[in-house]
């Protein structure tokens, strides 16, 4: 018998802040390379590819489209569909939006709902568990997958079996209920009891049935969503979803909305390993610790510490710890945190405190991604600000202008294709330019490497909003990132 064609649905639109500074709104930890030299939202692309999986079908935000496709063709996948959400709307509006996509070709298409922000060690098990769910989901039931608990966790959800199901079966069991997450005394309950799993928030069921369940249980989330993906518009490889109805959906995860209503439930049960990086104390622990307890980044050092992780994102900083212990520190360049291990999920109230006080450094890095390259801020002052550019081969910014200031270009690798109003030129290495203030411009990489060069910006306002776009082969029309 031929194994179901399973369609990955992989969610990356979140902005998650349990790993600040690390992860941001700007740059959400699905992108960040946290435990390898791929981001997670790579690692989860590769892990659902391959003999019985589909090209995937991305949900992700506008801001976030770019560094999709960038990330998607470093690892060599070619998405089916990548999906614009206007704005966030959890995961139950994602999921229908995705589902009625798939089943306008074919409403038994399998979909496999699977967060791009978990990291699963072991891809061939992972995979394997899926396919033998893959019949119970084909019946018309709504599989989750359910995770072996090896401690008795408060941070996340659990599903209890149905009477007589076994949490380390091979095969699908019923599902009798979802459980809220738990405090400590009624987690350590469950665990002794063998009988719950924790919900990993992954699912599993054909485009049609999630659709007939939503149509059922939560009605209220379907029409919208039926009528923003009836709405949508392609703009070059990506499809939006009409922001008009899009405003309508409700905010609901898939839990809430349908999940826990419904009555055709079973769980997969998987014990290969799974974690959902929901603090840095996760990190650590996914990190590999050494026989000390301490898990160093190649930018940090630690001496007489125990039980504690080191980690420097900029060979700019090297981070020194004595005498820790149980201690998180990590940090960029432009932030630092330090917290006891203990208080890892206590990092978001950190970015709320930062948001209150108008700090950049809750939501922005000073790294930007465009989908021509990268920009890094170096340093800022009163009426000045230093840029450090790079430009991928073949790419070109948007022909544009600014109100407010004058730009210096200096490039230090590669060469520059420069346009100036009505005069194009090259700029080589160790040659500048100066672009005046209101001049139509652009900046291009005619070359086979990356370009970089350094960007001495003045003027009275230096904000990326001041720019009007003339051209882009982006097509990202106006505003800071179009």
């Amino acid at each position: 018998m031929t194994s179901p064609l399973i369609h990955p649905i992989l969610l990356c639109g979140g902005s998650g802040t349990r790993l600040w500074p690390l992860s941001r709104k700007s740059f959400p930890k699905q992108f960040a390379q946290i435990t390898g030299d791929q981001s997670l939202f790579q690692a989860a692309a590769r892990r659902l590819s391959g003999a019985g999986f589909a090209p995937p079908v991305i949900l992700t935000g506008n801001d976030f489209r770019f560094i999709v496709t960038e990330q998607l063709a470093a690892v060599e996948i070619a998405p089916q569909a990548i999906l614009i959400e206007p704005e966030g709307r959890n995961t139950a509006p994602a999921a229908l939006a995705a589902a009625l996509v798939l089943a306008a070709k074919d409403p038994e298409a399998l979909m496999l709902l699977a967060p791009s922000d978990h990291v699963i060690p072991d891809a061939a098990a992972f995979r394997a568990a899926v396919m033998a769910a893959a019949p119970r989901a084909l019946a018309g039931d709504l599989v989750t997958l359910g995770i072996t608990p090896t401690r008795p966790e408060t941070g996340y959800g659990y599903l209890e079996l149905a009477p007589g199901g076994r949490t380390d079966a091979t095969a699908p069991q019923t599902l009798a209920r979802f459980i809220e997450k738990p405090d400590a005394g009624r987690a350590a309950e469950m665990i002794a009891s063998g009988n719950y799993l924790w919900n990993a928030g992954i699912f599993l069921f054909t485009a049609g049935a999630l659709i007939d369940a939503a149509r059922n249980l939560a009605p209220d989330v379907l029409h919208p969503v039926e009528a923003a993906v009836a709405a949508a518009e392609s703009d070059l490889s990506f499809l939006r979803l009409g922001p008009e109805p899009w405003a309508g959906v409700p905010d609901i995860s898939i839990d809430y909305a349908i999940m826990e209503k419904a009555g055709n439930l079973a769980v997969m049960p998987y014990a290969a390993g799974w974690s959902d990086l929901g603090g840095w104390d996760a990190v650590w622990q996914e990190s590999g610790p050494d026989a000390a307890g301490n898990v160093t980044s190649s930018h940090a050092t630690a001496i007489d510490c125990q039980d504690t992780l080191l980690r420097s994102e900029s060979p700019r900083i090297e981070l020194v710890g004595i005498g820790l212990e149980d201690i998180l520190a990590i940090a960029t360049t432009d932030a630092v945190l330090i917290a006891h291990k203990s208080e890892a999920q206590r990092v978001k109230e950190a970015v709320a405190a930062l948001k209150a006080k108008n700090v950049a450094q809750a939501t922005q890095f000073p790294t930007d991604h465009r989908p021509w390259g990268m920009f890094e801020s170096l340093i800022t002052g009163p009426r000045f600000q230093v840029k450090r550019i790079v430009v991928n081969p073949g790419a070109a910014l948007s022909l544009q202008s600014h109100h407010h200031r004058s730009e210096h270009w200096i490039v230090v690798e590669g060469t520059a294709k420069v346009t100036i109003d009505d005069t194009v030129k090259l700029v080589t290495e160790n040659q500048s330019v100066y672009i005046p203030l209101g001049a139509v411009h652009r900046m291009e990489n005619p070359g086979k490497v990356p370009m970089v060069l350094i960007e001495v910006q003045t003027g009275s306002y230096l904000g990326e909003d001041d720019i009007i776009r003339y051209e882009d082969v982006y097509a990202r029309g106006q505003g800071a990132k179009g």
